[in-house]
């Protein structure tokens, strides 16, 4: 899943993660959440990301978070 989401190329911004498709970094997304700002606006200033692969991007942050959260 998400290689079709997100993805990492030396030959794109260096190897910064970044949505497939686009040279938009996924930390883009999480620095415009972060300052209290709508998906909807990041979308707005971003419109190469889609709506599905903003979404599955963070539902991928999700599932870390809780992973590492509760380590088996």
């Amino acid at each position: 899943m998400t290689s079709h989401v997100i993805h990492s190329d030396p030959d794109i911004l260096g190897g910064t993660t970044v949505f497939v498709g686009t040279r938009v970094p996924v930390k883009t997304l999480l620095d415009y959440l972060e300052a209290g700002d709508s998906l909807d606006e990041f979308l707005d200033h971003f419109p190469s990301v889609r709506r599905d692969q903003a979404i599955a991007a963070l539902e991928i942050a999700k599932e870390m978070l809780i992973a590492y959260a509760n380590p088996a």
